[in-house]
């Protein structure tokens, strides 16, 4: 069975490795937890606040691969791992987003890579095959290919990596152009330009959403937001929600459920 970690020029240094394994599931898995709300009465800190944070983040470009309006009110972009459990579970709760409002072009979603490796060592060659896949088929087909990457991992490694070009094959991509790229490694560099996006964007965990807003949010939106974002403090008393100071982008960490994504865009909507 390959081992992307073996092999991949992804692998960050020996010593980042170590660090980041003894930090792994302190930091990557609360980032990923399933959200569920908690009792008021347990969390360290009720009262509502309204987390200011810097959200550096590179403009969606033709580079990009985006569902829906580009010139949508609000741009989920999304740093996703696609070994990742919860990552899974959030994809399907974006499809019914795109769904409801992606359809009357309100919302779009851009995908970009974050593989954990020290989590999931398949998660890297995974994400060289979704840019495979767009670059041989273009936007339409990388999201094809994602959906069914997502459908068929079990999450946690459970991906038998000799199946990638099986899949390009079954959404219509020549197999062998399929391998080819996929032993080349040409996608590598461009993983290492989303990760370093993510890291800058405040991303400490997969998934993880920055809401690219047309115009600034306002004081009674942000009230509104924190209040539905309450129930679901960390254990560490953390808000999975963030604005940066100039309103126009939400950072949103977590599986969270469709009714909270929901009740957001509404609000954001307004």
């Amino acid at each position: 069975m390959e081992s992307t970690s073996k092999t991949n020029p992804l692998n960050v240094p020996m010593a980042i490795v170590v660090a980041g394994l003894l930090v792994a599931g302190a930091i990557f898995l609360r980032g990923s937890e399933n959200l569920t709300p908690i009792k008021e009465a347990t969390m360290p800190n009720a009262i509502p606040q309204q987390p200011t944070g810097a959200i550096k983040l590179r403009p969606i470009d033709g580079t990009d691969y985006i569902r829906g309006n580009p010139d949508a009110n609000i741009v989920f972009v999304e740093f996703s791992d696609t070994e990742c459990p919860f990552c899974k579970r959030f994809h399907n709760v974006m499809l019914q987003v795109m769904n409801e409002y992606g359809k009357a072009g309100k919302v779009a979603w851009v995908y970009r890579q974050y593989p954990i490796v020290q989590l999931h060592s398949k998660a890297p060659k995974e994400s060289e095959a979704l840019l495979c896949a767009g670059d041989l088929g273009g936007n339409a087909k990388f999201w094809d290919y994602t959906d069914k990457l997502f459908e068929a991992t079990p999450s946690n490694d459970g991906l038998d990596l000799l199946s990638l070009p099986r899949m390009a094959k079954e959404i219509g991509l020549n197999e062998k152009s399929f391998a080819d790229c996929l032993s080349s490694g040409r996608g590598q560099s461009r993983i290492q330009i989303d990760m370093t996006d993510g890291a800058n964007a405040g991303v400490n965990g997969t998934p993880h959403s920055v809401l690219v807003l047309k115009s600034p949010i306002s004081e009674e939106a942000k009230t509104t937001l924190v209040g539905l974002f309450e129930p679901y403090r960390d254990n560490q008393g953390q808000l999975p929600i963030t604005f940066s100071a100039d309103g126009l982008r939400v950072g949103m960490n977590g599986s969270l459920p469709y009714q909270l994504v929901k009740s957001t865009i509404d609000t954001l909507l307004r």
